[in-house]
């Protein structure tokens, strides 16, 4: 099976599963327009490959490892589309079709570039969230620095997630901050550096402030600020 149509596959199966639960068969082949039956052998294919969990007549889930590389290529449809909007001035209308066609080709180089040179989006013209790099760096002027001087990058192996994902009372560590020296300098006055371990006490509807517990003080956080902190929830007891 080619990577590109394991990649579709994958993609699809993670945007039916974060809506229903569990991707059905006939779901997937209405979403890639083929044929039930087709679907059922890549479902086994994919399934062997452990990239999902699939029972015949419930449908499928991703592994760990599917939904890793569904999430690396929803990261770069979504930039893509960031790209074509901003840079290109190609129509919103038109930006989903040609990302579709670029995800599956441009390197982890060009991706990485990508991300820089639009100032690390945190959502595609169509309100989704962008997912952070997996870069073992804690902010995005770390990043910058790294391509600018030639360094060898490292890798972030913990899966992080912004802290508007936490639940009440969920604690994590502060593992990522998506911005530039500002931002970080400005979350660092309110105590939201590197290593802190933060938890959610309240999330107010409709994108409203978030309020989170931090060094023994309460603090109410803008949504667009708090979905650029990324936790690692593991360790924590989250």
């Amino acid at each position: 099976m080619a990577q590109e149509q394991v990649e579709e596959y994958l993609e699809t199966i993670y945007d039916i599963e974060t809506k229903d639960g569990t991707a059905k068969t006939t779901a997937i082949a209405k979403c890639l327009n083929v044929a039930p039956a087709s679907v059922t052998e890549v479902l086994k294919s994919l399934s062997e490959k452990g990239f999902v969990q699939h029972e015949p007549y419930r449908g499928a889930t991703l592994t760990e490892n599917g939904k890793k590389i569904a999430e690396k290529i929803k990261r770069r449809h979504r930039l893509l589309e960031v790209f074509l909007t901003n840079v290109l001035r190609i129509s919103r209308e038109k930006v989903h079709a040609e990302a579709c066609k670029m995800e599956h080709t441009i390197s982890n180089e060009t991706e990485n570039a990508l991300c820089r040179m639009l100032d690390a989006p945190a959502r595609c013209p169509h309100g989704s969230p962008i997912f952070p790099c997996n870069k073992g760096v804690a902010n995005c002027a770390e990043c910058q620095a790294i391509a600018d001087t030639g360094t060898s990058e490292t890798l972030r192996h913990k899966k992080v997630i912004p802290i508007t994902d936490l639940n009440p009372t969920q604690e994590g560590q502060i593992a990522f901050i998506r911005g530039d020296c500002k931002v970080v300098q400005r979350l660092s006055d309110l105590g939201l550096t590197l290593g802190t371990n933060v938890s959610v006490t309240r999330k107010t509807p409709l994108n409203g402030p978030v309020e989170v517990f931090v060094r023994r003080t309460k603090l109410a956080i803008d949504h667009a600020i708090a979905e650029n902190i990324f936790v690692d929830t593991a360790g924590t007891g989250g």
